[in-house]
């Protein structure tokens, strides 16, 4: 008498790992697209932390706005060349696939600086597609493929 064999048969293995293939291209796409998505709300909560330590800065030290980014930066002792107003990893101008560019305004007639402008532009088209600005007002607009400007559309 011959044994009968128990286990799946070659071409039922194939069958199931297409399937789970079939499943895993449906799914990784929507996967990155909420990762960017995250990156994207990231970036803007980043910007108003910024907007609100600029303002913060520009109230406790009456000098106008910060030079640099470094300037609102984690202290023992605060200070106007380091204020202890955002965290360690946003002083560095990167955070969730996003860059950080703060460029301060021209410094007025008593030595102060009374602009500046942040851009938050994606690292690459995975950390995010659209690109954030504010400045001193405090309105975050955004544009596509390209750096935001205040004329770009508000969120």
């Amino acid at each position: 008498m011959r044994k009968s064999q128990k286990g799946f048969s070659l071409i039922e293995l194939l069958i199931v790992v297409a399937i789970i293939l079939i499943l895993a291209a449906i799914a990784v796409p929507n996967l990155l697209s909420a990762k960017a998505s995250a990156n994207e709300s990231s970036a803007v909560g980043s910007l108003r932390s910024l907007n609100l330590a600029c303002v913060t800065y520009s109230n406790a030290y009456d000098i106008g706005f910060p030079a640099a980014l470094s300037n609102l930066g984690p202290a023992a002792t605060p200070s106007a060349a380091a204020a202890d107003l955002i965290d360690s990893q946003l002083v560095t101008g990167t955070k969730s696939g996003y860059s950080f560019v703060y460029a301060p305004g021209a410094v007025d007639a008593s030595g102060n600086i009374p602009t500046f402008t942040i851009n938050a532009n994606p690292m690459s088209s995975q950390s995010g597609t659209r690109y954030f600005f504010i400045d001193e007002s405090g309105e975050i607009t955004f544009a596509l493929g390209t750096p935001a400007g205040s004329s770009d559309t508000p969120i």
